[in-house]
């Protein structure tokens, strides 16, 4: 399997890079004690950095919120995941534990500061990209609801014409959402060279080693950017 930045995102955001892992064989069925410990420890540190801080300020959030504006999107009304998850933290409202994989990546990217996604890879084709959406391509809302059409050439994570997170990493879509039944999971980690790049392999690294200690699971990893737009991988 591959997947692919498309040249014309680069063209808005040079310096992106995109750490990569892929699971195979998880076994998400079951409570996983130390995901749960990591989450707690990651959500408390979290409430210590931001508690009555304006997360959009932060120096950790504010390279997204410009690549944001690079993008066309307006970081105001479209904040990134991190930002997001920061904000809700820091008016102590604390994180919900939704089931071990999604808890997880809550718990590495509240650690490392850095907005990931997770995708359920289950009846995926051969390519993943990140590219300008198109006319044909529909986002079906978490949760359900009337399938969405992205804004022409506003960036999206997609399979196909089915866009799994509208723009950037803004939102994720019920198309791939991590269940129990979830065996074959994506994961990719935004971040930017000469910023964060090293926060970036960290929890890309970190990560893999959790799938394979918690889950059983077989790991890819791979590091994507200007100059290496595409990582493939097979198991």
């Amino acid at each position: 399997m591959r997947f692919v930045i498309d040249s014309r995102v680069f063209a808005a955001i040079p310096d992106m890079v995109v750490g990569v892992v892929v699971a195979q064989g998880v076994d998400n069925t079951k409570a996983v004690p130390k995901v749960s410990a990591m989450l707690a420890q990651s959500v408390e540190a979290a409430e210590a950095r931001f508690s009555g801080r304006e997360v959009k300020k932060a120096e950790e959030i504010v390279p997204y919120r410009e690549a944001f504006r690079a993008l066309g999107i307006n970081p105001n009304r479209f904040p990134c995941s991190a930002e997001a998850l920061f904000s809700r933290i820091g008016k102590g409202k604390g994180m919900p534990s939704i089931n071990p994989l999604v808890d997880l990546n809550n718990a590495v990217s509240l650690k490392y500061v850095i907005p990931m996604g997770t995708h359920d890879l289950k009846d995926v084709p051969e390519v993943i990209g990140m590219r300008p959406a198109t006319e044909n391509d529909r986002f079906l809302p978490f949760g359900g609801g009337e399938e969405e059409v992205p804004d022409a050439g506003e960036v999206v994570y997609a399979v196909g014409n089915q866009v799994r997170t509208r723009r950037w990493t803004w939102r994720q879509s019920e198309n791939g959402k991590i269940t129990a039944e979830t065996s074959t999971v994506f994961f990719p980690i935004d971040g930017f060279a000469g910023v964060n790049e090293a926060a970036v392999k960290a929890a890309s690294d970190e990560l893999a080693g959790m799938l394979v200690s918690c889950f059983g699971a077989r790991v890819k990893t791979g590091f994507v950017d200007r100059d290496h737009p595409e990582f493939v991988w097979s198991f």
